[in-house]
């Protein structure tokens, strides 16, 4: 028998522990793990004292950066000049009121020549009420003549009477004539309380009177023209075209549009 010991069991390998130069157990299965370095760029947790003053000096620093965009908001505003905002000029707007049209029937008229069948029956609201031969006229040169009225179916009325000339000097003459007749205005009289309803309707009636001008057809004169204020509430209009004279009373108030609808 062998004093060796007992045998080591079959097939086992224990290699010898090693000792470290101190003494102390290695490093390995048996020691503790060293303490590895930091992985660069990577810091350990703040305090919580450190991330609260961070946080607040964050705040504080948005809420500066706002009051300041605030301050100078408000002065670029309230200063004037060329930086000031322009808002847009409003564009005035034209309402076109419809043509007033005759509520009553015409007569017919008596007269069939070439003149006479130019004659409107119809002048706005106004229609055609009674037609005549007018013998003034006819007896100062004029070829033919004819006085007509026109009604609007109430109180209102127009008069015109139309004649014509053999030359358009004759015609031009004989409105000249005409223009120099229409009396001038009547001074208004001092006011009293039995004027007062006659002062308001005449303050009514419309300003720029009297005027005169040319007559043109297709961009050619044909003519002169005269509106004239009776002062009696009424208007009187004297116009040539070519060979024609028209003289035409009217409310003083529809004279301008009465004359501009005549058709000759």
């Amino acid at each position: 028998m062998s004093n060796t010991g007992p045998d080591e069991p079959q097939g086992w390998s224990i290699p010898p522990r090693a000792a470290s130069a101190a003494g102390q157990p290695a490093s390995g299965d048996g020691g503790l793990p060293e303490r590895q370095p930091a992985a660069p760029g990577v810091t350990g947790p703040e305090a919580p004292d450190d991330a609260r003053r961070r946080k607040m000096l964050l705040i504080g620093g948005i809420a500066a950066a706002v009051v300041v965009i605030g301050v100078i908001i408000a002065i670029v505003a309230s200063q004037g000049g060329d930086d000031a905002v322009v808002l847009p000029t409003p564009t005035a707007s034209t309402v076109l009121l419809p043509v007033p049209t005759a509520t009553v029937a015409p007569v017919p008229r008596a007269a069939t020549t070439a003149f006479a069948a130019a004659l409107p029956t119809t002048v706005l609201q106004y229609a055609l009420a009674t037609s005549a031969p007018e013998p003034t006229w006819v007896g100062a040169g004029a070829i033919e003549a004819y006085s007509e009225s026109y009604s609007d179916g109430g109180t209102a009325k127009v008069v015109v009477v139309a004649g014509q000339w053999e030359t358009p000097e004759a015609a031009a003459a004989y409105a000249q004539q005409l223009v120099a007749a229409i009396p001038a205005m009547a001074t208004a009289p001092a006011a009293t309380p039995s004027s007062t309803a006659s002062a308001s309707a005449t303050a009514a009636a419309p300003a720029g009177f009297p005027v005169s001008g040319d007559v043109t057809a297709a961009g050619q004169k044909v003519g002169t023209f005269s509106l004239v204020d009776a002062g009696d509430g009424t208007g009187i209009a004297v116009w040539t075209n070519g060979s024609s004279v028209f003289r035409a009373t009217a409310p003083i108030a529809d004279l301008r549009n009465v004359y501009a609808a005549y058709p000759l």
